[in-house]
């Protein structure tokens, strides 16, 4: 199979903002009290330029930000010292928090529901007026500590995927009776405070929630959603709607899946939704666009994506570049969905490559996926076409062509990419270059190259790498450009999930 593109560098292209830099997520706050996760932020922030971060878990319990009194006549005790270390960690390294507000804290709680190892409490407030005066003593606190200028300059989320009986014990309509009283609270301080939601999985409510506001004038800011290539967007399976909870797990098919491998288990869901093999290629596209819809006049921001399998290899690099050059000026900010494998919602598995969310193993391996991030940050902010001239086959490789107008370098991203393999395979591709030319190189992800994994299975897959291991798996991520010379046509093979890039001076 063959295909063919022309880029001409001296077309004035068009604005192509990092959106995808606008945010990343990272697990429940409690791990941001650590130093390895720091570390890795930090590391993620200077090399690719996230801004923001979200995270679950800021008012949960293990934070001890309201803590249960002893004797059962007192009142809780509120204390922000857990949150004011993070949140200060965040502005000194030069990000800011996308504050996701949850969970609930057990002093508040109406009930004992709770999610993770960690416990978090995912129902109700049982007094309204109880949860809405701490809020109020939340915000206010933030605005005494850092301004109002800067707590202006932050994201209020309500909750985490409240159309989920897994995260939220309620119905529709509690949620928006929950993000009215907690958006009224933040208002009631700071009417400049920019709050949204409904934060749902599976771009769901969105209709349903501006109505709401809409009708009882409650403030909303923007809308958050979720979304990820494996998600039914007519499934119903565990969410809550509109007068019903959903039910939680199925304890036939929890013992089940006790014993199968996360694939076999995506594999299991997909059949069962009736999506396996039949996503087409830009998928995350079309449900973006029907979301931007329902949007309308009001920013979206996805809190949430990510890829729905494969997310050490290369796969997830050529994923990432291919949804990132279909949703372009679809959403005002992406946060993807992790930072790092340093994630305790089923515990702190052993291994640097376990088939998780992050984009560094728990070691702080880089994994390609943040191969091409970092390669994209690199990348200017000017759009160039890349125009197709033909090919043969079934076409499943195309070309961004990205301009930085400070330094005049323009930087190629030729993906190979299926989101469900059908019949993805390796394709032949020339790019011809209309335009000076004064150098080019190249460098390439795929199962060959930056592939720290296939570097670990060559050690035996050990379970705890030692530091010569680990450095030897820093040495295998690294993303390798060799020179090309001046040439004006681009001639190589995409093996299939690649990502082969050129930088072009």
């Amino acid at each position: 199979m063959s295909v063919a593109y022309r880029v001409d560098l001296t077309q004035s292209g068009r604005p192509y903002p990092h959106y995808w830099e606008f945010c990343v997520g990272s697990c429940h706050a409690t791990t941001l009290l650590r130093e390895d996760v720091r570390q890795q932020i930090r590391k993620a922030h200077r090399e690719i330029g996230f801004r923001y971060i979200r995270f679950h878990g800021l008012l949960d319990d293990d934070m001890s930000v309201v803590i249960q009194p002893m004797m059962p006549w007192l009142k809780p005790e509120i204390s922000f010292y857990n949150i004011d270390n993070i949140f200060d960690f965040l502005l000194d390294t030069g990000m800011k928090p996308f504050v996701e507000v949850g969970f609930m804290p057990e002093a508040f709680a109406s009930d004992t529901q709770t999610l993770f190892h960690y416990k978090a409490n995912a129902t109700m407030p049982k007094d309204d007026g109880q949860w809405a005066d701490f809020i109020r003593q939340f915000a206010q606190h933030l605005i005494d500590r850092y301004g109002k200028d800067e707590v202006e300059s932050w994201f209020f989320e309500i909750w985490n995927e409240p159309n989920l009986h897994f995260f939220f014990d309620g119905t529709q309509e509690d949620y928006f009776h929950l993000y009215e009283i907690t958006a009224r609270a933040l208002k009631d301080v700071d009417p400049n405070l920019k709050v949204g939601g409904p934060a749902t999985s599976n771009n769901a409510w969105i209709p349903p929630f501006k109505a709401f506001c809409a009708e009882h004038h409650v403030p909303l800011d923007f809308i958050s959603t979720h979304h990820y290539p494996s998600d039914d967007p007519l499934s119903t399976a565990g969410m809550n709607g509109p007068g019903t909870k959903g039910a939680m797990f199925d304890e036939e098919a929890a013992k089940l899946m006790a014993n199968m491998t996360m694939e076999e288990i995506q594999e299991m869901v997909a059949k069962a939704v009736g999506t396996s093999g039949q996503n087409p290629r830009n998928i995350l596209e079309q449900l973006t666009k029907k979301a931007k819809s329902e949007a309308g006049d009001l920013p979206l921001y996805y809190t949430e994506w990510n890829g729905s399998k494969e997310y050490d290899t290369e796969y997830q690099s050529a994923m990432i570049v291919h949804t990132l050059a279909h949703n372009e000026g679809l959403v005002e900010g992406y946060s993807f969905w992790t930072v790092s494998d340093i994630f305790e919602e089923q515990g702190m598995k052993n291994g640097p490559f376990k088939n998780e969310f992050g984009l560094q193993t728990n070691e702080g391996i880089a994994k390609p996926s943040y191969r091409a991030f970092q390669a994209l940050h690199e990348a200017g902010a000017i759009r160039l076409d890349a125009e197709c001239l033909g090919g043969d086959g079934t076409r499943t490789a195309e070309v961004l062509a990205l301009r930085n107008p400070d330094n005049g370098e323009t930087i190629l991203f030729a993906y190979n990419h299926d989101i469900d393999r059908r019949d993805i395979a390796a394709q032949q591709i020339t790019i011809q270059l209309s335009g000076p030319v004064s150098g080019v190189q190249k460098a390439v992800i795929d199962a060959s190259h930056t592939a720290p994994v296939k570097a670990w299975k060559q050690m035996g897959s050990p379970a705890y790498p030692t530091r010569a291991q680990i450095a030897a798996l820093h040495e295998a991520s690294q993303l390798l450009y060799e020179d090309l010379g001046a040439v004006s046509e681009l001639s190589f093979t995409a093996e299939p999930e690649s990502v082969t890039i050129f930088k072009i001076r």
